[in-house]
């Protein structure tokens, strides 16, 4: 069991990547928070690990990540529940709608930075304190290849996966002497809620155009990004801080 005893938050758990990392979590031991603002979405994760896992490893929590009350309220009822937090996933997103980079609204392109963005710098305020006096914790981001190798028609999704690429890696330089890890994860498209939108529309040639982008011939799964977020919250990648770690299939080659 390679999280046993820890605790873990991972928001955007109800669906996709963040509902793959969850169960994956809960698979190697771990006690997780499972975050959404889809109420049934989140229920269903936490209820799916709670028959698999056994009661007690797993519980879900609404909030929304771009809410400061919200995401305080979070880590509250997270220590609350357990007493300890040791890893935090930020894995919730959004994106528009691929298109034109000037017909994307200016309330659309705010909603993308709060929750693609901003959501990290709350998660900062409110879960590095308690990894500091528990002296250690760590920290993923789910970044994206957009932020490495940026798709046209989607430049705001983009750069906000860029900022938060950047985060990552000054957020481990400044937070390393507490001996808290900061990763991003990078992945490439996957069969998630958000693909239609990645695409402008999920079709056959659109689905096409997009595997073909991508050397090992397939779209990323919730397990493959999974995997990678385990092994680096795992004690085995606990010299491994800063890293924006693609997970693509050679897309960013």
């Amino acid at each position: 069991m390679r999280l046993s005893g820890k605790v873990a938050i991972v928001t955007g758990g109800g669906s996709g990547f963040g509902e793959g990392i969850a169960k994956r979590f809960a698979e190697e031991g771990a006690r997780v928070v499972v975050n959404d603002i889809d109420e049934a979405g989140g229920n269903r994760v936490a209820a799916e690990i709670e028959k698999a896992q056994g009661q007690g490893s797993a519980q879900f929590t609404r909030a929304d990540v771009a809410a400061n009350a919200d995401v305080a309220r979070l880590v509250h009822q997270t220590l609350e529940r357990y007493g300890r937090l040791d890893i935090v996933v930020n894995n919730a997103g959004v994106t528009h709608v691929n298109g034109p980079m000037l017909e994307v609204s200016e309330a659309l392109f705010d909603r993308v930075f709060a929750v693609n963005v901003k959501s990290l710098y709350f998660s900062a305020l409110h879960t590095v304190p308690v990894f500091r006096k528990q002296g250690g914790g760590c920290i993923i981001n789910t970044a994206s290849t957009a932020g490495l190798r940026p798709r046209p028609g989607l430049v705001w999704y983009n750069g906000s996966k860029g900022a938060a690429i950047t985060i990552t890696k000054a957020m481990a330089v400044e937070l390393a002497p507490d001996k808290i890890r900061v990763n991003a994860l990078c992945p490439v498209a996957g069969d998630t809620p958000l693909l239609a939108s990645f695409m402008g529309s999920d079709t056959p040639e659109n689905r096409k155009k997009f595997i073909g982008s991508i050397p090992l011939g397939r779209l990323s799964t919730p397990r493959d990004i999974a995997n990678a977020a385990l092994y680096l919250a795992s004690d085995e990648a606990e010299f491994i801080t800063g890293v924006a770690l693609e997970v693509d299939g050679g897309r960013c080659v």
